[in-house]
């Protein structure tokens, strides 16, 4: 998701250990996708879904 992540959108991305079962990702420390308690059992969000989560964090905010 990492290597994705940044050939898709371009940006840094740091990757670090969590829990196990632990799948969250974050955008300037707060968070855009998390898979919560599923993620124990290996149900993750697409990636699709996780790459237009950080993409619509990452837009420019429209000032009107």
């Amino acid at each position: 998701m990492a290597a994705r992540l940044r050939r898709e959108l371009r940006t840094e991305v740091d990757m670090v250990r969590g829990r196990y079962g632990e799948f969250k990702v974050l955008v300037d420390g707060e968070p855009v996708v998390d898979a919560g308690a599923l993620a124990a059992f290996g149900v993750l969000p697409s990636a699709r879904r996780v790459i237009e989560a950080v993409r619509q964090r990452l837009a420019p905010k429209s000032r009107w």
